[in-house]
Formats: C-alpha cells, structure tokens, sequence
C-alpha cells in the first residue's frame, strides 16, 4: 500500500523511536502538521524555531536519545541555524526537518525559499535535500544513524511541499550501510598498551574529562578507572557531572574560570590523560605554557580533534567507553597502593584547594554564588540544571557540584545566550517528574522568554532562577576588568518586572532582595507545580574568580 511523504516521514520517525517534536507549523510542512494529527508522535509547539531546536537538544542531552525538531520553509528553516550551531559545537545528536517549497521552485526566489543547506553546511555533521519520495525513508534513516553515531551532531533534512504530497511504497531499511562514514569504536589495542605503561609510571597523572565521556555513556568507566589508580579528575564544563563533582578526586572545572587547584594540577602534572576532550581556547590558555611537564594521552572518537590544538603523546582514536574498559581491565591485573603512591601529588592537590578555594562573602545584599549554592543544597543535586551563557553559566559550573551525568545543559562551544530556558523545557518533556531549572542572567533569560507561552500551554513545572544584576554581567566584567570600566551598552536600565512577566504568561513569579528571602524562595518554587519565575536581585558588580585573561598561562589566575 501507497503512503504519502508526510506518512512515511511520522512512521520512519516512529520506527527510529521518536516519540516527541518540538516544532512550529507553516505553509511548507502543512501536509506534515495534517498527518501529524493521526500519529501517536507528541508534538510540542514552541513559539519560536531557535527554541525548537534548543528544546530539541535538550531533550538530546538529558536522555541521550536523539531530538527532533520540525519547522518550515524560509525564515523557519533559517531560524534553526543558532540551535544547530550550538548542538554541532557541543556534538549533541538533532535532526532538524525543515520545509521547503515544492522542487519546481527551488532556485526561483519562490515565496518562502532559502537554501538551507547551503546555509547550514557549516554547521551541521551532515545535511539532505529530498528530491524524491522514495528516497524519503532511506533519508531519514541515514540522519538518524549519522546523527547519533561517531562524534554526535546535528543533521539536517530539508522537505520539499510536493515531495511531501507525492507517494510511494513504504520500505524502512533495517540497517545503514555508508562507504564513506565508519567511525572507529574499538581503540587500536598497541596504543592503549602504551598508554597504560605511560599511566603506571606517572608520579603526577591528572584526568582530563570532557563531553564525549558523557555522549558515549562512560561516566561509570570513567570514575572506576580514577578511583582504582587514585587519579585526581578536572572536567570541562561540557563533562562536569561525568565524575562526581563531590569525590575527594574531583577538582572541579579547569580553564578560563577553573578552580585553582584544577589550573595548579594541569600546570604540574607529568600525564595528562585528556578523554572526550578537545582542548578549546577556553580551557587550555596560552597554548606554549598548557600542560608543559606533562606527556599526553588523548582519547577521542573523532580523529580530527587528535593534535589539532595540542601536540599528543599517545593518540588514542576510539570510543571513550570501550577504551576505558580495556584500560580497567588492565588495571585488574596490576597489583599496588595507588593511593600511596599518588600520596604526595593527592596531598599537594589538596594544598592548592585549602590556600585558594572556591570562596564568596555573603553580606547584606544577595551574592549570586549563594544563591546557586543554595539551590544545589535544596534539590541535593538531584536536579537537572540548564544555563544561559555568561556569569549564571560559570557560577552554576563552580557551586552547583554535578554527581550525575546529563544533568548539566549549557552551551559550551557556541555561549548561546537564550539556549537554557527552551533547553529546560526540552529535559522537562523526557523526564516530566524531575526538578528542571534554568539558571539564568537577566539579559540572556530574555532571548527567548516567549517560551512562557509553551510552559503554559503544556503545564511544564519549569522553574528559572534569574540572577538580575541589570547587567550583562560578563561582558560588563570584562569592560571592569581590561577597558578601564567604560560600561559600554551592558547596563540594561530597562528591563521587565519578571514577577508580573511571569503572571502575564500563566506562570508564577517570585522576587527575592534579601539573603534572608533566598532559601523561602526556591522552597516555595519548588513546591508549585507549574513554571515559576524566581527573581534574586543580587550584588550588580559581582565578578566571576578566579579568571583566567586571555592569553594568559593558566598558572596565572586572577583570584580576587
């Protein structure tokens, strides 16, 4: 029996698993919305098609299944293209399903046409263009096989109107088989024995953890593996709750904003054994003084990020989950105290935590380090936490302590501001009974407030916690900091009353201005069972320490 493209799209889409959209209907896709309506597919409408992809992405990275995101044609398609940015940065698994006008059209500046891939080439692991409905289910199959495969990444399939219309017999293959794309899984056995020898005979080993442990589900491995050897772990913020942010191992986030201790052991150690990792401009510094004592060993599923910022030892091209493995496996024959022998590098870390901790004076006015902290304490770090980008995001990595893999959504490679809030909705949409909350600015928390519209409709019990200091507060830092305080254009001197926001949209809002008013605050929140604004008027010309300048070594950290 004959389907239509739009039936063969929902069943292929069904098939692969899919069981929610995040989307916004138009002229281009109207086949697919009608469809739509006779399929067991959830589908979430958004209010804007930036936060369908968010949305989509963080229901990616807290499940770790793939999302889907469905929009039209023209500026729907080009709306996508910061959302597949940011999930192409991140490497996190989306297939994006835009519209496009009927292939007759395409190349005719028709109403509605943009040439998406074109657009999003560079921002995306791979892209379609349908010409042909029975190309359709092979299609979609091949998005969803590149998209959560190898280093994940965000695939586009762009759906012309009568390509939709047309029919054909549906086949759904039962596999894919690509030439040209065969990610290595298994690390090559000789170079993880090297690699091993080299672990054995470190004085000073430091594990660098970073996003990939968490795309290839290794966070387990990952802490056997630093536990046995007595390993001290830093994380990107990328991999923060891919080792338990509260382990006496653990030594928090490394770079431009890491703890002091985290910078002080990259700058000692003798092995850094770097995993899922790809040494961004952010983490490393000046690239001459990274790691300078130490052998490297890097393990990461894809081979260009091997070598192409840092120089490697020991390239180990493989997934993160099955390299471990056959490290722990190793480890099991080996006999030792390794926690004696790593006695005097444990003791020195240690030092370095007590001298420059993570560290805040809470006076009259809200700290909004203590309002994170306090939020980590009330939920015990059982929540999921989405972030915008800037101050709220680096205070969230440092006090907020993540025991839990995919339980941090935060645009690390791209600093979407916007990014936290649809993000929020697409985690409380895979898991309905858990605590989500978006730790926001109050610049960034207005890139895409609309969204109160989509919590509303669907009675989402999102919960924002807004850090308002009437600035953008990292850029403002950075005007302080190396531009003399000439606050250019960072002093949001208008802004909403978010409480009266938040009641405009059917939610609920809450204002705290006092210290005293922080912990009721989120415990009320919390307690409500539909999204709620919480609004912490905090210290307006707090900084974010310790900082790493641009350039800098990371030895060479600003603390106060």
């Amino acid at each position: 029996m004959k389907k239509t493209g739009a039936q063969i799209l929902l069943e292929s889409l069904q098939l692969e698993g899919v069981d929610t959209i995040f989307g916004f209907p138009g002229g281009a896709v109207i086949g697919i919305y009608d469809a739509l309506l006779n399929s067991p597919i959830r589908h979430i409408l958004v209010r804007h098609e930036q936060a369908a992809v968010h949305a989509a992405d963080g229901y990616a990275r807290s499940s770790g299944r793939i999302g889907v995101c469905l929009v039209t044609s023209g500026p729907g398609a080009t709306n996508t293209v910061t959302g597949l940015a940011t999930a192409y940065m991140d490497s996190i698994p989306v297939v994006v399903l835009t519209g496009q006008v009927s292939t007759g059209l395409i190349g005719n500046d028709a109403f509605q046409e943009a040439d998406i891939m074109g657009i999003t080439r560079p921002c995306t692991k791979h892209s379609y263009l349908v010409k042909d409905v029975k190309e359709l289910a092979r299609t979609i199959k091949e998005a969803f096989y590149i998209a959560g495969t190898g280093r994940h990444g965000p695939v586009l399939v762009d759906l012309p109107k009568d390509v939709m219309a047309d029919s054909a017999e549906f086949n759904y293959p039962e596999s894919v088989n690509m030439q040209s794309y065969n990610p290595t899984y298994r690390g090559h056995r000789g170079q993880i024995q090297k690699a091993f020898k080299l672990i054995l005979k470190a004085n000073r080993p430091l594990i660098y953890a970073g996003g990939g442990v968490i795309s290839s589900d290794a966070s387990e491995e990952l802490t056997t593996f630093a536990r046995t050897l007595s390993i001290p772990v830093t994380a990107t913020l990328m991999g923060l709750g891919c080792f338990p942010g509260v382990d006496e191992l653990s030594l928090g986030m490394l770079g431009m904003h890491g703890t002091y201790r985290a910078n002080m052991a990259v700058t000692n150690c003798d092995l850094l054994i770097a995993v899922g990792a790809r040494f961004d401009d952010r983490v490393t510094g000046k690239i001459e003084e990274f790691a300078p004592n130490a052998k490297i060993i890097h393990i990461d599923i894809d081979p260009t990020s091997i070598s192409k910022n840092i120089r490697v030892d020991i390239p180990i091209v493989g997934d993160a989950k099955d390299v471990l493995r056959k490290i722990n496996k190793l480890i099991q024959e080996e006999k030792g105290d390794w926690r004696s022998i790593r006695r005097e590098w444990l003791d020195q870390i240690l030092q370095w935590k007590n001298t420059y901790p993570l560290a805040y004076e809470q006076k009259d006015v809200i700290k909004p380090q203590y309002v994170v902290e306090k939020i980590y304490e009330i939920t015990k770090g059982e929540a999921i936490i989405s972030t915008e980008v800037g101050q709220n995001q680096m205070w969230t990595a440092q006090y907020y302590h993540f025991t839990k893999p995919r339980t941090l959504l935060t645009s690390g490679g791209l600093g979407t501001m916007g990014y936290g809030f649809p993000a929020a909705i697409g985690a409380q949409i895979a898991f309905p009974d858990k605590i989500v909350i978006d730790i926001a600015g109050d610049g960034s928390i207005q890139m895409n407030i609309q969204e109160l519209a989509t919590v509303a409709q669907y009675n989402l019990p999102v919960k924002i916690a807004i850090l308002n200091n009437r600035y953008l507060g990292m850029v403002r830092q950075w005007q302080g900091l190396f531009h003399n305080k000439r606050y250019s254009q960072t002093h949001l001197e208008v802004s909403p009353d978010f409480v009266k926001l938040a009641e405009a949209y059917g939610a609920v809002g809450l204002r705290a201005t006092k210290p005293e008013e922080v912990v009721p605050t989120i415990e009320k929140a919390l307690s409500i069972s539909k999204a709620v604004i919480m609004d912490f008027v905090v210290e307006q010309e707090e900084d974010v320490y310790p900082m790493v300048p641009v350039g800098a070594p990371l030895k060479e950290m600003l603390l106060v």
